[in-house]
């Protein structure tokens, strides 16, 4: 049971560490990828612990990038009827969203990925991902107090099968992120949540503030919050 390779879920993640070593192996936040290929592609991970407002966080990115969501908690679905959450099937599900991810950058797009991504050896490939195809590449982590997370999986979407069992035993698995990146902390009001976020993605793809410091609350099929499920 894990979307991480070994650890017992995000029921839609795995677990097995690799010890947080993978994670050493690029740099920061909003780094520029060399880009031989004239790429405009831009990748986006978000992270963190089932529960924490992942999905909040990534939606308010994707309107400021421009770009779309891929969740392995869809992709999950989509490849499996009946998910058992082995490490093989964690496997498969983040090759399919990086594969995905890979297209889409491919394609000039930008692309938020919505994913506990507790392994650092998953956020290392995605990393690989981005310096192979994007021109940016961004990694945020989410964090959320303890109390609030609880209070909070009461109220989730369906998408996500994890409760609060599940983001205890993750909590004591995640490999710690150590490379440089955004932290959101979405333990407040959900205006302070999207606060840090427009501080860290505060400009449009083309570089320019939008009109009124706001990104644009119109999505097409690229922001769309489940496009995986397509």
């Amino acid at each position: 049971m894990s979307d991480r390779g070994g650890r017992a879920p995000d029921r839609a993640e795995s677990p097995t560490s690799n010890g947080g070593a993978a994670d050493s192996l690029a740099p920061a936040r909003s780094s520029s990828v060399d880009d031989d290929d004239g790429s405009a592609g831009r990748l986006v991970v978000v992270c963190g612990l089932p529960g924490v407002g992942k999905t909040t966080v990534a939606e308010r990115i994707a309107d400021h990038v421009d770009g779309r969501i891929r969740r392995t908690d869809v992709i999950r679905k989509e490849l499996f009827d009946d998910p058992e959450y082995t490490d093989a099937e964690t496997e498969a599900v983040y090759a399919e969203l990086l594969t995905r991810a890979r297209e889409d950058v491919d394609a000039g797009g930008a692309v938020v990925l919505d994913a506990t991504f507790a392994d650092a050896r998953f956020r290392a490939d995605a990393r690989e991902t981005a310096a192979a195809a994007a021109a940016e590449f961004d990694l945020v982590e989410v964090a959320c107090d303890e109390t609030v997370v609880e209070r909070r999986i009461e109220r989730r979407d369906g998408i996500s099968d994890a409760d609060f069992e599940i983001h205890l035993h993750f909590k004591g698995l995640f490999d710690e992120v150590a490379s440089d990146h955004v932290v959101v902390d979405n333990s407040g009001a959900e205006a302070e949540t999207f606060a840090q976020v427009d501080a860290a993605f505060g400009e449009n793809a083309s570089g320019e503030e939008a009109s009124d410091g706001e990104p644009s609350t119109e999505r097409d099929d690229r922001s769309a919050p489940v496009t995986d499920a397509e």
